[in-house]
């Protein structure tokens, strides 16, 4: 598959997590830690409440990068995650073409995670290294 990318080409995807969000990914990845699926522990935190996990956050940058960016391969990605996701809060992924290689068929695009108050979930300037084409 071709992909044509632009510097400052941009996109977006929303998304909301549930309790039952945070319960299928501790299923399916076996991080059952008590932060993420117990709400009475969590409620005993510094947090309050359950936390996602950093790895859900992470699926969910690379199901924006598939969704927008068909048939490219992710080649890197830095992750911080400074500030906690709660259940019921709508997220905001948003992926931008920063650099450009042509030559080598590669792009940096700044990823970044927010809350619909505004407040970074994962680290500003966080970035993935994609490859275009074979």
């Amino acid at each position: 598959m071709n992909v044509t990318l632009n510097i400052g080409q941009r996109a977006t995807l929303n998304r909301v997590f549930t309790q039952e969000d945070f319960n299928r990914f501790a299923a399916l990845s076996g991080d059952d830690n008590p932060i993420h699926v117990d709400p009475e522990f969590s409620a005993r935190t510094r947090f309050g409440r359950t936390v996602s996990h950093g790895m859900l956050l992470y699926g969910t940058i690379c199901g924006a990068l598939s969704a927008h960016f068909p048939g490219v391969r992710q080649l890197e990605q830095e992750l911080m995650f400074p500030n906690p996701t709660f259940v019921g809060e709508e997220v905001t992924v948003r992926l931008e073409v920063a650099e450009i290689w042509p030559a080598a068929r590669v792009a940096r695009l700044k990823t970044l995670i927010t809350k619909t108050s505004g407040a970074g979930v994962g680290a500003p300037n966080s970035c993935s290294g994609l490859k275009v084409g074979k």
